[in-house]
């Protein structure tokens, strides 16, 4: 079975998400920097709400991914945390400041997570070569990798998804960034058993009183605080009317 897995930044777009048809949830927060561990609270409301398969992802700050030893340390908790509340996967990923996988950060990550699935996320597609990255992946024991295949988006990178999919021998090449309902198809027919997407929109804000010139985290006059991430229910549905006629 085709799996589809959809990026939420909160646990209402989960529920959308799980109401549409999605098969797990990778849920995260802050959409503006590309995702960061979810607070205890979305952790807990997701274990308590969702009956679809929940990946948190562990990722300390914005930017790249080589961390700091308090960085890492955080992580480190975070990790352990996720693991005793029973999550069934997990999402992180380290690198070198050689755009190396970090093994030996990696190594200690994979213990503290137990038995959860582990996806190593876009962090792949910043590292040095992506093959050998590969194969020191599949020794750690990761389950799956989220890529773009190095490129912009995963509809550029599908050349060398197809590679690494070929060369695989454990880890599921799982393509995102740019995954919509024009080109999900693409993925499928190379052969990709699941995709990630975050068939997003923007909503407006429910509030009446504006408060004009105001930003809470830029001086980016162009930054909208009236409006939000939010997941697109029928977006979701129609990757999965897709997926099912492959399928068959």
């Amino acid at each position: 079975m085709i799996k589809l897995e959809i990026c939420c930044y909160s646990i209402s777009c989960a529920l959308v998400a799980q109401n549409a048809g999605a098969d797990r949830i990778e849920l995260s927060a802050s959409p503006l920097e590309g995702g960061l561990t979810p607070s205890f609270g979305a952790l807990q409301q997701s274990l308590q709400r969702l009956s679809i398969p929940v990946h948190p992802i562990v990722r300390p700050r914005g930017g790249d991914f080589c961390y700091n030893n308090m960085d890492f340390e955080a992580m480190k908790n975070d990790v352990a945390r996720i693991r005793d509340m029973g999550f069934p996967g997990i999402v992180f990923g380290i690198l070198s400041e050689n755009g190396h996988i970090d093994r030996l950060r990696m190594r200690q990550l994979m213990s503290l997570s137990g038995n959860m699935a582990v996806t190593f996320h876009r962090a792949f597609d910043m590292c040095f070569n992506p093959h050998v990255a590969l194969e020191q992946l599949t020794e750690l024991g990761v389950q799956r990798i989220l890529t773009s295949g190095q490129q912009q988006n995963a509809e550029l990178g599908l050349t060398l998804l197809k590679e690494l999919m070929q060369a695989s021998r454990g880890p599921i090449i799982m393509p995102g960034a740019g995954v919509r309902v024009s080109n999900i198809s693409k993925f499928l027919e190379a052969g990709m058993t699941e995709v990630h997407s975050s068939a997003g929109k923007i909503v407006p804000s429910t509030m009446k009183y504006r408060k004009a010139g105001v930003a809470m985290s830029s001086d980016d006059r162009d930054v909208d605080e009236y409006s939000h991430y939010s997941v697109d229910g029928e977006l979701v549905e129609s990757m999965k009317g897709v997926m099912s006629l492959i399928e068959r």
